[in-house]
């Protein structure tokens, strides 16, 4: 736990030294994102096919935490790093700006029924909700994500990737490392099951509504 503090703070102190975003500079930014996420049911091929994220409606925070670990290899995916490789921190930041302000029209709501018997255990031996909230749709530090109704084989292959950091498709958080290696992928698919079913503030925005 108090590694998991220390790492908060210092992520929380970075991204407040970044840029401010602007979400109308953003907007015109988009066009190499609108691919791929502006696509309802678009999916991905690597590491396996999945779908992409939903990240309309994501944080700002996290949108540029995810870029910069993108850019700097921390997340090994060759298509993001390349894109990520190509973006200023204000571009990064003006795209954050741009997403954060796509919420869906209702909030995600505080509380939801209690999970399932088969989940509960699990979500008390990662203390998911520590980080990523209520419902999981309010995580208590900016570069954390919403992840309450995001698509569950991406949560899956994304959990799942905290174990193969070493591999070329790996994410190399330490704090996400540290909370996956006690869990089987069969564990870590119905974790990523339960997420996807809660109600969310994420959403795909089709092409059409961007320009």
């Amino acid at each position: 736990m108090k590694n998991t503090l220390i790492a908060l703070l210092i992520g929380t102190a970075a991204l407040s030294s970044l840029a401010a975003g602007d979400a109308a500079k953003g907007a015109g930014k988009a066009a190499m994102c609108i691919g791929c996420h502006g696509i309802h049911g678009y999916q991905a091929s690597f590491p396996e096919v999945h779908r992409v994220p939903m990240i309309s409606g994501q944080g700002a925070g996290y949108v540029v935490a995810a870029l910069q670990a993108y850019a700097k290899g921390e997340r090994r995916h060759p298509t993001m790093k390349a894109i990520a490789s190509s973006l200023s921190e204000q571009d990064m930041a003006d795209l954050g700006a741009f997403y954060a302000g796509q919420q869906a029209p209702q909030p995600a709501p505080a509380q939801v029924a209690e999970a399932p018997a088969a989940v509960k255990p699990l979500l008390e031996k990662g203390a998911c909700i520590s980080c990523h909230g209520a419902n999981f749709s309010k995580p208590v530090a900016e570069s954390y994500p919403k992840l309450g109704g995001q698509h569950a084989d991406y949560l899956y292959v994304a959990l799942k990737s905290y174990k193969a950091q070493a591999a070329t498709h790996g994410r190399g958080n330490a704090i996400m490392q540290g909370q996956v290696k006690d869990f089987s992928n069969a564990e870590l698919k119905q974790l990523a099951g339960y997420i996807a079913s809660l109600p969310g503030e994420l959403q795909t925005v089709p092409q059409s509504r961007f320009r």
